[in-house]
């Protein structure tokens, strides 16, 4: 009965076997002062949990601060935290509390936890293990009793082998850990969550509401749902604003939830053993990079079929078919010589090159990952916010990674 009434409390909706294990941690560890680490794919809903250990916790009637850590600049995010002195920097026209003074006897909720600087993981760990700290620019120590709730969708061993998290640092906050199920992993609840969104929309705009097809719903639990609850919620309000008809089969399904390619399904199984890394990330710098690198050889080949005319073009034909058939053919019989200025035939450069199914040297994931980087700087002028954008990642991942990779802006 008492998690009924904090999933109505809290608009948690969902009566799968992993989300109600969450919600009875959450519940057990409130009455304590443990610190709790909150893990799980973006957009499953982690911001719910600390809000509960707060409201159930003897700290209810105190201050409850969130955090998002990787939205503040890394050059302020210790003054933010635990507030700077008059004069100690540029700007600082009067002496201001940070975060963890002014939630003093209640909680803060650190979201993105993982996104922390080196020096202020160093802070943070002090305050965890004394309850004290400094103010940017003062040298006078002072003391505060705060529980801390944190929580990332990245693999912090990983990041811990890495060197950019702090081992200590997880420990202290992953005393008590909870694992936020992903969508995927509640089919049951995939459904009712879909009719509460669109029931939603139907209400606020005055529409009738839209239901699902028995092969529509089938489509929408075999889904994988990258996107979690927030893709979902998202599907539900464009279906329900855009769809004329107010019954949705499987054929109108499919126009919003497009099914994986086989590059993205073979990425996939490779989550299960990195269940919080930062695969979103490193899956569309892959992709970006791949899809370039093709644009650029076809390109190549119809300049080349170009130079030499209709019987070039009828031969890349052929050498595409035999490409295809796993055939390695010398470039020299794909593409004729072209004739050089002298008037003569030279021989062509390609004629040592052989087509392969792969290439010869795998790129690292580094190389990847700075090409990207590179590229997305350079299109936008050097601005990192909309490089960041471009490349699905937050402005401070794209600054930790230009200085990761010596990147020079």
């Amino acid at each position: 009965m008492e998690l009924q009434s904090v999933k109505q409390r809290f608009g948690i909706i969902g009566n799968s076997a992993l989300l109600n294990r969450s919600i009875e941690v959450a519940l057990r560890v409130a009455a304590t002062d443990l610190s709790v680490l909150v893990t799980g794919e973006s957009g499953v809903g982690k911001e719910f949990f600390p809000q509960i250990i707060h409201s159930y916790s003897s700290r209810k009637h105190c201050n409850y601060i969130a955090v998002n850590c990787g939205a503040i600049p890394e050059g302020t995010i210790d003054s933010e935290l635990f507030g700077h002195e008059k004069g100690s920097f540029t700007g600082a026209t009067e002496s201001r509390k940070g975060y963890f003074e002014m939630a003093d006897g209640g909680t803060i909720f650190l979201d993105e936890v993982a996104e922390l600087p080196q020096t202020t993981q160093v802070r943070l760990l002090r305050v965890l293990q004394t309850g004290e700290f400094i103010r940017v620019g003062s040298s006078k120590v002072q003391k505060t009793n705060v529980r801390v709730v944190a929580a990332t969708n990245i693999n912090l061993n990983k990041a811990i082998e890495q060197g950019r998290f702090r081992e200590d640092l997880y420990y202290r906050l992953n005393t008590v850990p909870i694992q936020v199920p992903a969508l995927h992993e509640r089919k049951e609840d995939i459904a009712l969550l879909f009719r509460k969104f669109s029931s939603d929309i139907a209400t606020q705009y005055r529409m009738p509401p839209i239901s699902l097809t028995p092969q529509a719903r089938q489509m929408l639990e075999n889904y994988r749902w990258p996107g979690n609850i927030r893709q979902l919620k998202n599907v539900a309000e464009q279906i329900s604003v855009i769809e004329e008809s107010r019954e949705i089969n499987e054929t109108i399904l499919a126009k919003y939830i497009q099914p994986e390619s086989a590059p993205s399904t073979l990425l996939v199984s490779d989550r299960h053993d990195e269940p919080n890394g930062n695969f979103n990330t490193e899956r569309e710098i892959l992709y970006k990079i791949l899809f370039d690198l093709r644009h650029d050889i076809i390109e190549l080949k119809n300049m080349v079929a170009a130079l030499g005319g209709t019987n070039s073009i009828n031969a890349t034909a052929t050498q595409n078919d035999r490409m295809s058939s796993g055939t390695l053919v010398p470039v020299s019989q794909a593409y004729p010589t072209l004739p050089t200025p002298q008037g003569h035939y030279e021989k062509d450069i390609f004629d040592t090159a052989e087509f392969v199914d792969e290439p010869a040297e795998t790129p690292t994931k580094e190389s990847v990952q700075r090409e990207a980087i590179i590229k997305a700087l350079r299109k936008h002028g050097g601005k990192r916010k909309d490089a960041a954008r471009e490349l699905f990642i937050s402005e401070r991942t794209l600054y930790r990674k230009i200085k990761e990779l010596g990147i020079d802006e």
